[in-house]
């Protein structure tokens, strides 16, 4: 008996170390559609049929953005109290990309996570049940002189008040640090698919601004696990979830009709026009 469960162990540790290795070989072959955004920019998409990645269909769009100095800078878009299209904050601002930041409050509202631009706090994180902080308050996205970088919470209740970074974004749950991937909880909001939106770091410094579609028969959407395979694929050494599900966008200057690069699923069609009005993006531009 001893023997056969072992046979069985094995054979079940082989069949997922194969799977696994299909989808890594399916990510590598992609014949990724290129676009120039800007200068050390490009527009990444590809549509991943026939159930060829984690077993289902799927649609993943980015941003590459190279540490150079003739690249655009980071920049991080809100508004106090009004949703506003992802797409609307980006024309607002005359951005060359953006994608949608983090959560918010969809009856009222504003931000539920910290939020500073230029050292003006905009936002504070609102409390969850039982004051414990919620999984998508425990790390940020912090841009200073226009580069991006990711921190991780340090387990104080005012950590975010204390950076002293000029511009904060909190979100999450962090997916990578300096390539190490972080343990996630297995939670409904990890483990199901849904619609995302990450940033990515390249050990180089070249940030990724990436969306995966879902709720569609032409893109599932990913857990965070899969979200985190993906991003560790592309290089990432640090990688971060921000809002996704129906608000998840990314959006590019001059690109088709509307600027929309993915398939946004609030209004349940594969096209380019079901976005979410959201409180925040991030965004990039020419540097000052």
């Amino acid at each position: 008996m001893k023997s056969l469960f072992r046979v069985l162990l094995l054979t079940l540790i082989s069949f997922n170390v194969y799977a696994q290795d299909l989808d890594s070989l399916s990510f590598s072959k992609a014949k990724w559609k290129k676009t120039s955004v800007a200068k050390k920019t490009k527009l990444f998409t590809y549509q991943f049929a026939d159930s060829s990645l984690f077993t289902a269909n799927q649609y993943v769009s980015f941003v590459e953005i190279k540490n150079h100095k003739k690249a655009p800078g980071f920049f991080i878009g809100f508004d106090k109290k009004e949703l506003i299209k992802t797409a609307v904050f980006a024309q607002k601002y005359q951005a060359k990309a953006a994608v949608n930041g983090t959560f918010f409050d969809i009856k009222n509202g504003g931000s539920v996570d910290f939020i500073k631009v230029n050292d003006t706090i905009i936002n504070q994180n609102r409390e969850e049940k039982n004051n414990i902080r919620a999984l998508h308050q425990r790390a940020a996205v912090v841009i200073n002189n226009h580069l991006l970088n990711i921190k991780k919470w340090d387990g104080s209740d005012t950590w975010e008040n204390t950076l002293t970074d000029q511009n904060v974004m909190l979100s999450g749950p962090l997916l990578i640090l300096n390539n190490e991937k972080e343990k996630l909880d297995s939670v409904p909001f990890n483990k199901l698919r849904h619609p995302r939106t990450a940033i990515g770091i390249k050990p180089d410094g070249t940030v990724l601004m990436l969306t995966v579609d879902g709720r569609q028969q032409n893109s599932a959407g990913m857990s965070l696990f899969e979200l985190t395979k993906i991003m560790k694929w592309l290089g990432c050494s640090s990688a971060i979830n921000l809002d996704g599900g129906g608000s998840t966008t990314l959006w590019v200057s001059g690109y088709g009709e509307n600027g929309v690069v993915n398939f946004p699923s609030d209004n349940k069609k594969w096209d380019h026009e079901g976005e979410r009005k959201v409180a925040n993006v991030i965004f990039i531009k020419a540097k000052p």
